[in-house]
């Protein structure tokens, strides 16, 4: 049974600062804490009866067996499921040198939380294993990300910086943006390092991060000719400018 105490320290959990004090996060679900299950330490897992039973493997710091109705007076998820783990946050050691060697994804003041969860399970997709986002950028702990990256923050790591200066630091490195005035994606040469720079929902990438990028590039609508849409979600146009990466390579 959850006491008072736990009930109250597990809803905390729901915002950046207590999160950040207590360097921890929250998980539901038995497909995403089954994932992240010996990726990082558990302080605390919280299911039912039914759960346990078929997972008779998985151990945490303390384990709470509770019903279904009181596991949804805890839940941060609009539908509750049947378990909750409290899982300790990783901590990376953020090498620029991987950028040089790798591709990688940057994240220019990304806000919405489900945006970052689902580019986060993208770059896991096309094997993408750092991310480096500004400080702007929404937490990538926050309850909402965690769930929708799928169990993908197991494998990639997350790093927050100051974009400007780590972008500045790289020599000789290409340096990628989308761009309405860019060069279409398909027919520019594309290299298998570098960084991809991804801008803001609503803003797109900031002056100060456009003046450091090197290769600008553009994903065309089709047919050019007709009235379309604005621009795409960030999270689908991420998947189309590292499909294209990706393809390359092949």
């Amino acid at each position: 049974m959850l006491s008072k105490n736990k009930i109250k320290y597990i809803r905390s959990l729901e915002l950046k600062k207590n999160r950040k004090e207590e360097k921890v996060f929250v998980a539901e679900g038995h497909k995403l804490v089954d994932d992240l299950m010996g990726h990082f330490p558990c302080r605390l897992l919280t299911g039912t009866a039914e759960w346990f039973s078929s997972h008779p493997s998985c151990h945490a710091d303390e384990v709470i067996e509770v019903g279904q109705e009181e596991l949804s007076r805890v839940s941060l998820q609009k539908t509750p499921q049947e378990v909750l783990a409290i899982f300790e946050q990783p901590v990376y050691e953020s090498d620029s040198k991987v950028i040089s060697k790798s591709l990688c994804l940057a994240l220019d003041n990304i806000q919405d939380p489900g945006n970052l969860g689902t580019i986060i399970r993208l770059a896991d997709w096309f094997g993408i294993e750092d991310i480096f986002c500004s400080t702007g950028t929404v937490d990538v702990f926050n309850p909402k990300t965690v769930q929708a990256t799928m169990g993908a923050i197991a494998r990639v790591k997350v790093h927050y910086c100051d974009l400007p200066k780590l972008i500045s630091s790289l020599k000789g490195i290409p340096v990628y943006g989308t761009f309405l005035d860019g060069n279409v994606i398909y027919s520019e040469t594309l290299s298998a390092n570098g960084l991809i720079v991804m801008g803001n929902e609503g803003n797109g990438i900031s002056r100060e991060v456009e003046a450091l990028i090197n290769r600008r590039l553009y994903i065309p609508n089709y047919p050019q000719e007709r009235e379309t849409s604005e621009s795409l979600n960030v999270a689908i146009a991420t998947a189309v400018v590292c499909a294209e990466f990706r393809r390359r390579l092949r």
